[in-house]
């Protein structure tokens, strides 16, 4: 079994994609940020970005959504924080360097987590699912945009085999669906409303829950 990804590995593997991630990941992840910005605004109130990463998708919510964004790559929250100022986004009140898992805010504190591409880049992706329902308000929603790994043929097959450089890059490909079912079947405190297919191809999928 390929070695997982750990904390370190994924704040160093961050941290070098910071120069060069907006050129790289922009346009490829463009309809999968977009779309789950567009449910937290519909939401609204104040919003959890959990990954915010270099804040590509901070321009893009509604002014009088309030925002807190996390990263665990300080390097990464530095691009975000000059984006803040460049745009004036008075709307952004936060911006921390935290470990997803373990986040620094008291219960039901939000109306929406935003966690676009991170699941399938955090070392206990169950642990940290149950990290974003705590935080969130009774009827609030988490919002997930992730890579959803094959059930079968070439593509799990490729996805196996590019695992092990993956890890190396801070993420794991072959991440099922299973995991998912399973963990919000444990949790008893999330029930499932959407998943919708994402480019490019579908491999991506728009997930929503909403905390009971």
């Amino acid at each position: 079994m390929a070695e997982d990804i750990n904390r370190a590995g994924v704040a160093k593997a961050y941290a070098a994609w910071a120069p060069i991630y907006d050129l790289v990941f922009g346009k490829v992840f463009d309809e999968g940020r977009k779309s789950t910005i567009a449910v937290a605004d519909t939401i609204g109130g104040r919003i959890l970005d959990v990954g915010v990463g270099t804040g590509l998708s901070l321009s893009d919510y509604s002014r009088t959504t309030k925002l807190h964004g996390v990263d665990i790559s300080e390097p990464m929250l530095r691009k975000a924080q000059e984006r803040v100022r460049a745009f004036n986004l008075t709307n952004v009140e936060t911006l921390s360097v935290m470990d997803a898992k373990n986040l620094a805010f008291p219960d039901n504190a939000f109306d929406a987590v935003v966690a676009q591409y991170v699941i399938t880049a955090v070392p206990d992706p169950e642990a940290t699912l149950d990290d974003f329902i705590r935080v969130l308000k009774p009827g609030g929603e988490l919002i997930l945009v992730n890579h959803i790994g094959a059930e079968s043929g070439p593509r799990k097959i490729f996805e196996l085999c590019f695992a092990p450089l993956a890890r190396r890059l801070g993420w794991r490909p072959e991440f099922p669906w299973e995991r998912l079912t399973n963990w919000s079947a444990k949790h008893g405190g999330a029930v499932l409303i959407e998943r919708r297919p994402m480019p490019p191809m579908g491999h991506f999928s728009l997930i929503r829950y909403r905390k009971t």
